[in-house]
């Protein structure tokens, strides 16, 4: 997710942008259904599907090394895995096969019917709030994970044949520095998601996914806050109904006269935990609705300790238009944060400058393979804004 730009001395992130991205004005239909494919098939959009063999057990099954290739660190989650099994379940007894086509992994065709009357009865027959999240979100990754086997690369989430990763540079974090990305099902192997970035340019122990719903990764995280400590862990959120907060309010020595800064009273060992809300504005709104009532139970209190960043739109604006241009991607809000976090006399020797850097050419590198993509597909790169319901 995004940052709101605030008044601040502090500058702007600038991108670097490629001069020859031109904008098209053609638009094209999304590519035909793809069928359920091999999860490492090394087969290109333009080989012809597949249909799914419903009596291969591995086919039915996400096992822990798919799972974890797509960038998470947890276990497979129960839920997911279970949806996975039901979906397979519903190929047999109606005999029809699952395809999938658009983005996100959208089932298609005769089994999208039946599926939808099946999960929407699901849905509505649960007893309270949180088993229908965790129901709406398991289903959203199922979905997504079983769609894109075989179609996109499991690092950078992007199709095969516009893959990335030989060009993004890995750079180590701050080891007592790290980033969660909280993340939204919905944009959770998203080709323009830029959150994913970040675990690719530092790792997945230094940037961590957590999907919204997912309950086995929700526990990681807390537990890791529960560690760190309410006063060592931050949401880079623009919270409205609190009082402001900017990286030099909470860092800067500038606050304190004496020795009793707010950096300064931080705990040497423990880990500074930065949460990214990764997701549409939207869909951020309840994102961090569920961090300040988990937050309520952990250390009670209403408050969370968010931070407001100083940055503005980034280069991904053109493809992935935010509600206004003051606002930016996860993925400009992290190489905000570093850059801000550089200009701190205690911080400047931890190199969050060249790590900025790193991210911003790799958002570079993003850009222009998505670019690429959209002109070779005679699709226009200048998106409008679209409005679709959450419902499960």
């Amino acid at each position: 997710m995004q940052q709101s730009a605030m008044a601040s001395p502090s500058r702007a992130i600038a991108f670097k942008c490629s001069p020859s991205l031109a904008f098209s004005s053609k638009t094209r239909m999304d590519s035909k259904p793809r069928t359920l494919q091999n999860p490492f098939s090394s087969s290109t959009s333009g080989a012809a599907p597949r249909e799914a063999r419903t009596g291969d057990t591995a086919e039915a099954s996400i096992t822990l090394q798919e799972w974890q290739g797509w960038g998470t660190t947890s276990p497979v989650p129960a839920l997911v895995t279970k949806i996975v099994q039901d979906l397979k379940v519903l190929e047999k007894d109606i005999d029809a096969q699952m395809s999938f086509g658009g983005s996100g992994g959208k089932l298609q065709g005769d089994f999208k019917v039946q599926e939808d009357r099946k999960h929407r009865k699901t849905y509505k027959a649960l007893g309270d709030s949180e088993q229908k999240i965790q129901f709406f979100s398991a289903r959203q990754i199922a979905c997504r994970l079983l769609g894109s086997r075989g179609y996109l690369c499991q690092k950078c989430w992007l199709p095969l044949e516009d893959c990335m990763c030989s060009r993004v540079v890995q750079c180590p974090l701050w080891p007592r520095m790290r980033f969660w990305l909280y993340m939204h099902p919905k944009d959770f192997l998203r080709q323009n998601n830029t959150g994913k970035l970040l675990w690719q340019v530092f790792g997945t122990e230094a940037a961590t996914l957590c999907l919204f719903g997912i309950a086995e990764q929700e526990e990681i995280m807390w537990d890791a806050f529960k560690l760190a400590g309410k006063s060592n862990v931050w949401c880079l959120y623009p919270n409205k109904n609190a009082v402001l907060t900017s990286v030099q309010d909470v860092f800067g020595q500038e606050s304190s006269a004496d020795l009793e800064g707010p950096y300064t009273k931080i705990n040497e060992d423990r880990t500074l935990n930065f949460i990214l809300i990764d997701g549409t504005w939207n869909n951020s709104v309840a994102i961090f609705r569920r961090l300040k009532d988990q937050a309520k139970l952990v250390w009670g209190g209403e408050d969370f300790p968010c931070i407001s960043l100083a940055t503005g739109a980034s280069a991904m604006h053109k493809l992935r238009p935010q509600p206004s241009l003051d606002r930016t991607c996860t993925a400009a809000a992290a190489i905000g944060l570093l850059s801000e976090l550089h200009v701190i006399p205690e911080f400047r020797s931890h190199g969050f400058d060249k790590q900025a850097e790193v991210v911003e050419d790799a958002l570079v590198v993003l850009l222009e393979a998505l670019t690429n993509r959209r002109l070779r597909m005679g699709r226009s790169i200048s998106r409008k804004v679209r409005h679709t319901s959450d419902f499960c």
